[in-house]
Formats: structure tokens, sequence, C-alpha cells
């Protein structure tokens, strides 16, 4: 792919006449400056600094590593007691809990006169904007108002709530490029919230860190870290070069590899202008009971200690409960997590000697040299396609619209590579992308070959989407189907159950998979029933993922599994990807039956 094939002029990509200017909007945001203040905050009070930057640094001097958790329960006054009694119980241990994450719940993302009648997630809902400071005055903890602020709807409303709150770590810029919110398709209108919401945190007086999640954006679907570089490098461009504004990433959460966990590390070590915010756990080898994932927790979050000591660059670790990828953990279970990592991070010191970083450093160099191509390919790509990339709302709207797989394969920095998924030869292939299509491999392989040639036989059709951002077990069963002969219809992340029935009507789709994570499961699958009804099609329906919501009724914040209520509405709940050869081989037999 290429500019001269036209796909990516400015035409296309961009074809609304009228389009806003990028520079009239930051002016505008940076004109709310003088009314949108920072407010105090328990943090900033106890230890004397005017950000959350300036006290990173502070502690970097002082050799000390940083703690983050992430907190934000449903109910208000849980989250608030959570605030308390984490910072609490791990102070008694002489430790520090430096920064919480505030989970806002993903409907937060709507502007809060639209708010009300939304689909709704698992995670915390401040509908008062004063709700945010009563929210961070329980414990001398940084605020950090990540998800669901920047990059959605009602990006400028909640920034200036967090800001009011103290908050001086607002994101999250990586979720712009990616998350899509149920029922909102103005993506002209998040982007000017976006851009506006940008420049009022550039002006403030006081230095804002501007929170990306690499994991929620672009970075986490290229199949070359080099691309996830270069994705750094764009967002830097964008927000510090053409905004004014002090740009902070996270990264970690698909980072399974050690080796590229901690060049990753060292290369935004290297480069960074500000501190970074935090290194998210890594998750995504979580598995079976929690005992299980105390390896998993402990292994990562000794890469990390030992990353910083080596290299300080300002992220706070993040030891995520062990229950995470069965359900949100509750307060004991973060206070546990802490506990472990307060520890761990005691005995790093020690280990130190022993590391010697060089294989990193080298990895490191050449996914920066990659990133600076990436981005200087795609800069330039995009300026002979008409793009004015100095306006940050057509360079912002340019590259949600392409999209990470059209990116990679038009301007990554590796050779042409034909066969390969992102049509490029990686530089540092991204460790999550490759573990995918090996474990799909796996998966295929081991079934009983006789089941294979069954599904193969059948030529089953499939639609294939996911409910949120969460893709990687999306990825799992596509590229498994697709070995098992099946044909896929893609819908993507974030697809509404409407365009998903009328996709599986239209190719006369055998069965639709589904995966989610977001707490929506029940709702998603009856709204896909009602869809089904009005359009008398009847394919079977796989879901699986994080298979869990919270009841309408509930006193508790906190999801239950919903597997019987999704099993009642004809849905076929898979625990495993091990249980869709099975399901493909039912759905196969009844089609041969007729």
């Amino acid at each position: 792919m290429s500019i001269s094939s036209g796909r990516l002029k400015r035409g296309v990509v961009l074809p609304e006449p009228g389009l806003p200017d990028g520079r009239a909007v930051v002016a505008r945001g940076k004109g709310l400056a003088a009314g949108a203040t920072l407010g105090a905050s328990a943090f900033l009070a106890a230890f004397g600094v005017a950000s959350e930057a300036d006290y990173k640094r502070r502690r970097i001097a002082e050799g000390a590593l940083m703690l983050h958790a992430q907190i934000g329960y449903r109910e208000l006054a849980k989250s608030r007691r959570a605030w308390g009694e984490i910072h609490d119980a791990i102070d008694r241990l002489g430790g520090r809990v430096d920064r919480y994450g505030i989970c806002l719940d993903w409907s937060m993302g709507y502007p809060g006169d639209r708010r009300r009648d939304m689909p709704r997630g698992t995670g915390l809902i401040l509908d008062d904007p004063a709700d945010f400071a009563r929210r961070t005055g329980e414990a001398p903890v940084a605020p950090h108002f990540g998800d669901f602020v920047i990059g959605m709807p009602a990006a400028l409303e909640n920034t200036v709530a967090a800001l009011a709150a103290g908050a001086t770590a607002i994101g999250n810029l990586g979720q712009y490029f990616t998350f899509r919110l149920p029922g909102w398709s103005d993506d002209v209108g998040t982007t000017e919230a976006t851009v506006e919401a940008l420049a009022l945190l550039a002006a403030q007086p006081v230095e804002i860190l501007i929170h990306s999640n690499l994991d929620d954006g672009f970075a986490s679907l290229f199949h070359d870290l080099a691309c996830s570089f270069g994705a750094v490098l764009l967002e830097r461009h964008i927000v510090e070069t053409l905004i004014g504004g002090r740009i902070s990433h996270c990264y970690g959460h698909t980072f399974s590899e050690p080796l590229t966990r901690l060049a990753f590390q060292r290369a935004l070590a290297t480069t960074a202008s500000a501190p970074g915010t935090m290194i998210y756990g890594n998750t995504t080898p979580y598995q079976g009971s929690g005992s299980d994932n105390y390896a998993v927790l402990g292994s990562y979050l000794m890469v990390d200690a030992i990353g910083q000591r080596l290299k300080p660059s300002g992220h706070a670790l993040n030891p995520v409960p062990v229950t995470e990828a069965e359900r949100i953990p509750d307060i004991d279970e973060i206070i546990d997590a802490h506990r472990f990592a307060h520890r761990l991070v005691e005995r790093s010191e020690g280990l130190v000697p022993l590391f010697d970083a060089g294989e990193a450093d080298r990895t490191a160099a050449r996914i920066v040299a990659g990133g600076e191509r990436f981005r200087d390919r795609v800069l330039a790509g995009l300026e002979e396609g008409g793009f004015d990339i100095a306006d940050p709302f057509m360079l912002l709207l340019a590259l949600r619209r392409i999209g990470a797989r059209r990116l990679e394969a038009a301007f990554g920095p590796g050779a042409p590579l034909e066969g390969h998924a992102s049509r490029r030869q990686p530089i540092v292939p991204a460790p999550t992308i490759a573990a995918l299509e090996i474990a799909a491999e796996k998966l295929v392989a081991r079934g009983d070959p006789a089941l294979r040639r069954l599904i193969a036989d059948a030529k089953l059709v499939a639609c294939i989407a996911a409910t949120d951002v969460h893709e990687y077990g999306k990825l799992l069963v596509q590229d498994a189907m697709e070995r098992l002969g099946v044909r896929v219809i893609d819908l993507g992340v974030h697809a509404e159950p409407e365009a998903l029935a009328a996709a599986a009507r239209d190719s006369a789709a055998d069965l639709v998979a589904i995966s989610t994570y977001n707490g929506v499961a029940l709702d998603y699958v009856r709204r896909l029933r009602r869809a089904f009804d009005g359009l008398k099609a009847a394919p079977a329906v796989l879901i699986g993922g994080r298979l869990n919501q919270v009841p309408a009724d509930s006193n508790s914040s906190l999801p239950v599994a919903v597997e019987s209520d999704l099993r009642a509405e004809g849905a076929v709940p898979c625990a495993a990807a091990a249980d869709l050869i099975a399901e493909l081989a039912t759905i196969a037999r009844r089609r041969a039956a007729g």
C-alpha cells in the first residue's frame, strides 16, 4: 500500500468539507486555562510539590522506586474507602503507594448530559464534577485520571473536573486511537474535544503529564515494536511540538517477554522529556487460580524494578492482583499485591550487580531507530497525501481513521514481506502478537484431525467481533478459525450488536463469535438476540472472555458471573479458546444434517 494508491489521500480519509481548523481549536483550548485551573489535593499539599512530575523527579533523585495501584469501584463510597485503606496498609509496612489510577467506567466518556441513557460497564461513574475532588482527599496519593477522559467525547468536561480535583496526570490519549463508545459515531466532535482538552492542559502554569497508555492504543496492534515506539514519537510530535504540552507514556500490559519489556523501558528512558506515568502489570499471562499467577506477578515486577534501578524513567510499578484475570479485585487483594511488591522492591536492590543490560540496550537502539523511521515515513506519507501535518486536529483524525494495520503496512520500517500479516518484516517482533500466532497454531494442531476435517469440509462462515478494545482474545480465535478453514468476516472492536447481526444476516453466517472484557456480556447478547429476531436470522452465538456484569439491582459494585444467563439467551459461553473446535464441529454437524 502507498499514498500513490489513493487509499490514504486526504479526500478519501477525510472527505468532510469544513473540518475544524486545529490551530483555532488549540487557541480556544488554551484560552480556557484562565478559568479552568488546578485545584488543591492532599497529595500536592503533603509533599509540597507543584505537580506529580516534580514529585517523580524528586523520588528519582532519592533513588526510590514508585508504586501505582488501580482502583475504581462502581460504588463511590467504596472507592473512597479504598483510597485510604490501601495507602494506610502499605504505610504501616514502611512503604508508600505513590499514585492511584482511577478506573472510571467507560460510560464516563459520553458527555454528561447524554450519559444517563447510555450503556454502562463495571467502573466508577462520577456524574457530579465535585465527586472528582471528593474521590482524592482520603490519603496523600497522586490522583491519576486516566481512562475515559482525554480521547473521548467528554474530554473537555472531564479534564476540567480532573484538574479541579488536583490531578496533574490526566489521560488517556492512547484510547483516542482505538476506543469507540457504543452508539457514538461522531469522531470529528471527539477529536475536537480531545484537542481542546490537550491545549487546556498545555496552557496550565504547572506541568501536567498528558498520559497515554500504549497498550490501549495502536502500539498493542502493531506486529513490530519499532512501530509501537513510532506511535510514541507521533504522539509526542502532536502533543509537544504542535500543542505545547508534555506527554507521558505507559506500557506493559502486553509486554510479556522480559528482554523486550526492559528494552522498551530503556528506549523510553533515553528519549522522553517527562517522567513516565506507570508500567502496567503484564496480566496477559495470568491464568488459572490466583496463586498460580504469583509467578507472573513476581517475574514482571522484578524486571520493572531492575529497569528503574538501572535507568530511572519515573514509571511507577503496578502490581496487579492475581485475581485480575477473573474479576475486579477487591480492596484486600490490591493490598496483598502491594505488600508483595513492597518486599520484592526491597529485595531487588541486591540483584542489580547480576544484570547486564547490553542486549536490552542493543534491542532498544533498534526499536528507537525503527520508530524514528516509522514516524518520519508516516508524516512524509501523509503530507504527500495532502494532509496538513502541522494541524493537530487533522493529524489525529487521520491517524485514527487510517488505523494501525494500514499504517504499519504502508509505512512500517521493516522490509516488505509477502505473506506476513503486517506485510512487513518486523525490526523487533511484538512478543504478544507473535505469541498469539503460535497459540493459534498449537490450538489447531492439538485438535482431533477428524474434527478439523469436518470443520474444513463444512466451509463455515463466521462473523467475529469484540465488544471493546481488548482484542487479543478475538485475534486468537480469528487466527484459529482461519487455520481451520472457516471464512471469517471481521467486525473489529467496539462492534455494535445491531451491526454484527446485520453482517451475519447479509453473509449468511453460520455463527458469530464475540470476545468481551468490559462487563457487558449479558446486555450485549440480549441486544444481539433482539437484533437477530428483527432480522429473522438465527446463527449460533459463541462468546468468550470476561463473562460478568454488575447486576442492575446489586448492592455491591462487583460484577457477577453470567454464564448461566448467557446460556438462557441461547449463547454458548466458551471458557477457553480450546472450546472453539468442539463448538465449531457441532455447528458443522448441524449444517451437514440440514
